[in-house]
């Protein structure tokens, strides 16, 4: 068995980038992307943190109908993305349900100053069948992501496997799928996806600050990988 590959990326919610900088450089030797929350922040010039980081930067502004804490215009969310990539995020999540010319303005933004596109899919109530999990990864590529991520929420055991299962699917057309499950029950899929072909897994910078409910922490996260190498 090989050791991990996919990507660690820890989740930060903070009022401004300093306040990022001070939370997040403790844990940058165990991460390989900083996420940061603008839909969290006051203030929301990212300068700071793109000049200063010495890992990439991914950027979402989470809208409240996807879980998130944005609560303006979709045309204002989205030039806020467009801004941070400007400003030097290597990354840029948007919604897969976002309009379409809005999409459109993010990917003609990120192609231009060579950052990556993930789209991304968050269900907050179950985990689709395997049908419908297919047909959202086929979404995904249609339109043009980079990467894609779909989270699920598992209740089970056997929702928690379906949703990584959809990794297999990504990998027979080589398009990189960030693909695990939140909740008690999905807790695990955040680490097994780390060896089962996932792009990412996020991580939380404490228990105090998850972004997402079952996220664990990045020293916890580390702690699981350490144990689990240590018997290959």
């Amino acid at each position: 068995m090989t050791a991990q590959s996919a990507r660690i990326c820890v989740s930060i919610t903070a009022d401004n980038a300093a306040e990022i900088l001070t939370a997040v450089k403790p844990v940058l030797p165990l991460v390989d992307v900083v996420e940061i929350r603008l839909d969290g922040m006051q203030d929301l010039r990212i300068e700071q943190c793109t000049a200063e980081l010495s890992c990439p930067v991914l950027v979402t502004n989470r809208p409240i109908w996807e879980g998130g804490q944005f609560t303006g215009s979709e045309q204002d969310r989205i030039d806020l993305l467009c801004k941070a990539v400007h400003a030097g995020a290597q990354y840029v999540d948007i919604e897969l349900r976002s309009a379409p010319h809005l999409m459109a303005q993010v990917l003609q933004e990120a192609k231009a100053h060579h950052a990556r596109v993930i789209v991304s899919s968050h269900d907050f109530h179950g985990t689709p069948s395997r049908e419908q999990l297919r047909e959202t990864l086929q979404q995904m590529m249609a339109c043009g992501a980079d990467i894609g991520k779909m989270v699920t929420t598992a209740a089970n055991a056997e929702e928690a496997l379906r949703i990584l299962a959809l990794q297999e699917e990504a990998q027979a057309v080589s398009f990189p799928l960030s693909a695990f499950a939140m909740g008690t029950a999905g807790r695990i899929s955040r680490f097994a996806t780390l060896y089962l072909g996932g792009f990412m897994t996020y991580a939380a910078l404490n228990a105090r600050q998850a972004t997402a409910p079952g996220q664990i922490s990045v020293k916890e996260l580390h702690a699981l990988i350490t144990l689990f190498e240590a018997g290959l």
